[in-house]
């Protein structure tokens, strides 16, 4: 059954098709080899056998709406290099 998205788009997730990702916490299989053994980073899980790379579940569910701004910790501090 379709939904609405935004304004007038529709959108059907059974028309997406298959989607593989990592989830933490559950035993996932490669979907290349079958097997178990991950390399986990911070937007992407890699097969530790077979290099299968796949998106991480709760990297792929935040929203990216805006630019990513990285800040410094001490950003309020008037530390001048000499």
């Amino acid at each position: 059954m379709p939904f609405m998205l935004g304004s007038s788009e529709m959108r059907r997730p059974y028309e997406r098709g298959y989607h593989a990702v990592y989830h933490d916490g559950e035993i996932n299989h490669c979907p290349g080899c079958g097997r178990t053994q991950w390399l986990i980073g911070r937007v992407s899980a890699e097969c530790a056998f077979c290099a299968t790379a796949l998106p991480l579940a709760e990297a792929s569910m935040r929203s990216h709406t805006g630019p990513v701004i990285i800040q410094h910790k001490n950003r309020h501090t008037d530390a001048w290099a000499a």
